[in-house]
């Protein structure tokens, strides 16, 4: 398909890294960095990650958008895009990272390993008894992909896993609710909330200050999906207050979260750089290029998102 070209834009990911992965998988393809010069006409695609306001404007014949993560906040409801299918990134690279995160954060709280970190820095030795895994309530918020692959896996650990959704699920060993009626029960009965919501108009602030209230005093929050899902003043007071006792936050309302920001000062808070799952160019490649080939026959892409519910 002579004259093809996608257009990549990261601030974060390395384009000879994707230049090389897709020049395996589509070697007709005109890989370009968005700095690059070249005949904007040309360019069919584009693998983007957080584009500025008006990227999309100067290519005109854009057949395909691929978001490089799982999230398309930042992709949905723009004004500079028109009206072409919109995918996602969902591999399994993905998927294990994502899955290895939640596992360590759940983990280290399930095992009291925060306090034992604390114990070592003051040189004192204690002794705090394991509890069973099957005694721990692990609550899984939001079970696409990436939330149903980590609801299951603590589930094969043994812990008493739920999961809540937007729709009615079904999943191996995890007690799968559903609705906005479900939703306060299901805060109320977790010991370890883990969030892995997408952003969307219904989800943005769902963990308000009241919701917050309703987790049973001295939970522990692990947020690896988007900051604005929780009324950040809200959980920065349950935290200095103890009803949240313990936090781990990979995701905020600002990245990179600001020096001298509240968070950095709680010391019942890990933070971590929005690290939990990222894309592996070489394994993700296979299904950027697959989704090129399906536009080129007319058919549908691979992981398409509806813009109108943000996933």
């Amino acid at each position: 398909m002579n004259g093809e070209a996608l257009v990549f834009y990261s601030p974060t990911d390395d384009p000879s890294a994707w230049r090389d992965a897709l020049k395996t998988e589509l070697p007709d393809l005109d890989f370009r960095v968005s700095s690059e010069s070249g005949n904007n006409a040309e360019v069919r695609y584009a693998l983007v990650w957080k584009p500025p306001a008006g990227f999309f404007a100067p290519y005109p014949n854009i057949k395909l958008v691929t978001n490089l993560g799982a999230g398309v906040d930042e992709i949905v409801g723009r004004n500079d895009l028109p009206d072409v299918p919109i995918c996602r990134l969902s591999d399994q690279g993905m998927v294990q990272l994502m899955t290895s995160y939640v596992l360590f954060a759940v983990l280290r709280y399930a095992r009291d390993m925060q306090e034992f970190e604390r114990s070592t820095k003051r040189g004192k030795w204690e002794f705090i008894h394991p509890r069973p895994l099957a005694e721990i309530k692990v609550g899984v918020l939001g079970l696409g992909d990436l939330g149903a692959a980590a609801a299951i896996a603590l589930a094969n650990l043994g812990f008493a896993v739920s999961g809540w959704s937007r729709t009615q699920k079904r999943l191996a060993n995890v007690n799968c609710v559903s609705g906005a009626d479900a939703l306060d029960g299901f805060l109320a009965a977790n010991q370890i909330l883990v969030s892995l919501l997408p952003l969307t108009e219904e989800t943005r602030g769902i963990l308000d200050k009241r919701r917050l209230a309703l987790l049973p005093k001295g939970a522990k929050f692990i947020n690896v999906s988007r900051g604005q899902i929780a009324d950040e003043a809200a959980l920065i007071e349950a935290l200095r207050s103890r009803h949240i006792a313990e936090a781990t936050l990979d995701v905020f309302h600002k990245e990179p979260l600001p020096e001298g920001h509240p968070l950095w000062a709680l010391d019942n808070v890990l933070i971590t750089p929005h690290l939990a799952s990222n894309t592996t160019p070489r394994i993700a490649a296979r299904d950027v290029a697959e989704s090129i080939r399906r536009i080129r026959r007319g058919e549908e892409p691979l992981h398409r998102v509806d813009p109108k519910r943000g996933y």
